[in-house]
């Protein structure tokens, strides 16, 4: 009788180990399942309501002793299991947001590589349309990246020849890329982004 008293008047028992064992082993099932009808999980509501008992031995020095003991376990509990759901919604949305940004980055790196892959066959399609001299001076400008006056040099012409040969690649490279435009575009600003 004095157990029930001194259980349902306050904490007190709390302190002493013998009863909070005893309070313990009467609670523990009823608590459970209290909070397995919060959270659903059999497992999670067993784990839930250890650790309710867990910190208020941790904390029974620090305790209200005010407060019934059968409310506060059964307060404690409702919200270690509010707090479990909301750990648990947080946790959901940023696996949902991980494996929406992962598909959409896979698809965007799928996606680019064929567009390069695209861009890079129409430059060779127009550069293996483009006279001879024009298609060496233009690969000898950006892919061996020579200066005018090396190119000059190297195939014995002059400056200005270059230059309009250059010229005219460029202007061709243009009209044919034209329609890949918007993707160049696109690609610069990714690359730049990541």
């Amino acid at each position: 009788m004095a157990f029930d008293q001194k259980e349902h008047s306050s904490l007190l028992g709390l302190k002493d180990e013998k009863t909070f064992e005893l309070i313990f082993k009467k609670h523990f099932k009823n608590l459970q399942q209290y909070a397995y009808t919060i959270v659903r999980d059999e497992v999670v509501s067993e784990e839930v309501v250890q650790q309710i008992f867990f910190k208020i031995w941790e904390r029974k020095e620090h305790l209200n002793l005010q407060i019934p003991t059968i409310a506060y376990l059964y307060r404690a509990v409702y919200n270690e299991s509010c707090n479990f759901l909301k750990h648990q919604k947080v946790k959901n949305s940023f696996v949902q947001y991980s494996k929406h940004t992962m598909q959409e980055r896979t698809i965007d790196d799928a996606g680019q590589k064929l567009q390069v892959t695209q861009i890079k066959q129409q430059i060779k399609n127009t550069l293996s349309e483009l006279p001879e001299q024009s298609r060496t001076i233009f690969q000898l400008s950006r892919f061996e990246e020579l200066k005018y006056f090396q190119i000059a040099e190297k195939l014995g012409i002059s400056i200005k020849t270059v230059e309009a040969h250059m010229s005219k690649v460029l202007k061709t490279l243009r009209v044919k890329l034209v329609d890949f435009l918007p993707l160049l575009v696109m690609l610069i600003i990714n690359s730049i982004i990541k």
